[in-house]
């Protein structure tokens, strides 16, 4: 007889969470999670994760959920999250936005960003709203249907962001939330500027499951997380709500969680970044993704930033390396245009040159009705390369 999941990790439930308004009768199952008894959450139109065997005892004692990362690599790993680090994440964001509210979902449930709005409503004691679907007509209902008498928050990414400032009632329902939380991806900083103009308060948020989400907003972190840079410019996080390590996977857990000499605990991410003068963190970007071009490191963030900024048209764009028989990888870029005009790699480097240096100057360039995502709102720059390659 074929084991269940469930009866194959001992303890952790797997938990279907399904879109819409119905994910709101799992809230109960939440609760009890918080009180030590795990899920595993995933999508209810897909089949239940394939957890590992492992014994009771070899988990942590306040285990509350095990979430599937969704890192731009496709290489998804279980994070083990306590009810404990879960806690500290909840507390330590109500703190910086003002104190608790009510939150809009309309990001899917078993990922940590929309698990954790469901969670800060538990926490808060009000219900979240929950939109049907990602839209910009459901996304100006549901924060029409919420309480006007609380603070009200929400937690986008940069593409829902964009296509509710480019609609009146979007905007409206934008400037509705005393928060909007922006994670997923980076926040272009021309949709700062259009926020900011517009009167909607963006907060842009850094974190991934490791760290139970967001764990520094618009560069600072939040209260007891910790921020380091090693030689490479590697960031480091420490904190409370830092996960245990992954499940049934001491190799990555040993590789990627790490103790100073202190016997502080840190997530080594695979990000680099730097402190601004101000002390803010500013993160360029994965390790891996840079691009290596004659020996010539780029940044690719910093080339699609500027894309977005001086080539007209351009709503959003991905670079990525590209195989090169010369210079071993060369820069690639997807992007997408207001009116789906399609942009040569000459009219990409012609607005670009003398802004950027000659090397990290696109070799190749294609238009794409839309830019390939994996997970809520995360660039998949695999996808991205493919593209490029069949273009």
């Amino acid at each position: 007889m074929t084991s269940s999941p469930q009866a194959m990790t001992g303890r952790i439930e797997p938990l279907p969470l399904p879109s819409g308004p119905t994910v709101l009768a799992a809230l109960p199952r939440l609760a009890e999670a918080l009180r030590g008894h795990p899920i595993a959450p995933y999508a209810a139109t897909s089949p239940p994760p394939l957890l590992p065997r492992v014994s009771p005892e070899s988990l942590p004692d306040d285990l509350a959920v095990v979430v599937g990362t969704s890192g731009s690599t496709g290489d998804p790993k279980l994070a083990m999250l306590t009810a404990g680090a879960l806690a500290a994440s909840v507390g330590a964001t109500h703190r910086r936005l003002g104190g608790p509210g009510q939150w809009l979902l309309t990001l899917p449930a078993h990922h940590i960003a929309g698990l954790q709005v469901l969670l800060r409503g538990l926490v808060a004691g009000q219900e979240p709203i929950v939109t049907t679907t990602a839209s910009v007509t459901d996304v100006v209902r549901g924060a029409a249907a919420m309480d006007p008498d609380a603070r009200r928050y929400v937690s986008l990414v940069p593409t829902q962001v964009a296509r509710l400032l480019e609609d009146d009632g979007g905007r409206d329902a934008l400037r509705s939330f005393d928060a909007v939380l922006v994670g997923g991806a980076a926040l272009p900083p021309r949709l700062r500027s259009m926020a900011d103009r517009e009167g909607v308060i963006l907060v842009a948020t850094y974190g991934m499951s490791e760290t139970c989400g967001g764990c520094v907003y618009d560069g600072r972190p939040l209260e007891g997380t910790r921020v380091a840079l090693d030689d490479d410019g590697r960031v480091h996080l420490g904190g409370p709500s830092l996960a245990s390590g992954y499940l049934a996977d001491p190799e990555r857990t040993d590789s990627h969680f790490v103790a100073d000499t202190a016997g502080e605990r840190w997530f080594r991410t695979d990000d680099h970044g730097e402190f601004l003068p101000d002390g803010r963190l500013q993160v360029h970007g994965r390790l891996d993704d840079l691009i290596t071009t004659g020996g010539l490191k780029v940044s690719p963030r910093l080339v699609e930033e500027t894309i977005v900024a001086h080539c007209p048209g351009v709503i959003e764009a991905l670079v990525v390396a590209v195989p090169d028989p010369e210079w071993g990888q060369a820069v690639g870029a997807i992007v997408t245009t207001a009116s789906g005009t399609r942009l040569t790699r000459e009219d990409v480097r012609e607005a670009l040159r003398g802004i950027l240096p000659g090397h990290a100057l696109p070799q190749r360039v294609r238009t794409v009705p839309a830019i390939p995502t994996r997970g809520p709102g995360k660039p998949d720059r695999r996808g991205a390369a493919d593209l490029l390659s069949d273009g």
